[in-house]
Order: C-alpha cells, then sequence, then structure tokens
C-alpha cells in the first residue's frame, strides 16, 4: 500500500483553514461589523413602494442574497 492509499479518517485544522476560507471568513466578519455600525432608519425604493427600513436589515438582505448567489455560482458539484 502506497502512503496515498492511506487517509488520515478526517479532517485536520490545516486541511480545514485554506487561504480561501479564511479570506471569505474575513469578509464576512468585516461585513457583519459594517452592518453593526449602520444602524439608522434609511428610505429604499423598490421599483413602485417606498420602504422605510433600518439601514442594518437592507444591509443584511444584500449580504444574504449575494452569500446566495455566491453559493449557487460557485458551488461544487459531485458526480
Amino acid at each position: 500500500m502506497s502512503p496515498k492509499d492511506v487517509s488520515s479518517g478526517g479532517k485536520t485544522a490545516k486541511n480545514m483553514l485554506t487561504p480561501g476560507r479564511i479570506a471569505v471568513l474575513v469578509v464576512a466578519a468585516l461585513a457583519i461589523a459594517f452592518i453593526c455600525v449602520n444602524t439608522e432608519e434609511i428610505t429604499i425604493r423598490l421599483w413602485i413602494p417606498e420602504v422605510t427600513m433600518p439601514l442594518w436589515v437592507a444591509l443584511v438582505g444584500v449580504f444574504l442574497a449575494g452569500a446566495v448567489c455566491g453559493g449557487y455560482v460557485f458551488r461544487r458539484r459531485t458526480r
């Protein structure tokens, strides 16, 4: 049996913390900090109606929409 055939049986911290995942965590932390600082009321025009809401609610909505779109675009296909 070659060393490549032997698996460790689980994920190690080194395998879980890739540079890409660290970058995503940093961007997410910065986005959350930005959201927490911006709490004033704003008016948003949604095609026809105008909606007044706290800015943090709008930012969370846009952040979640971006996360869903990013997850859809960059998901890994397993076959």
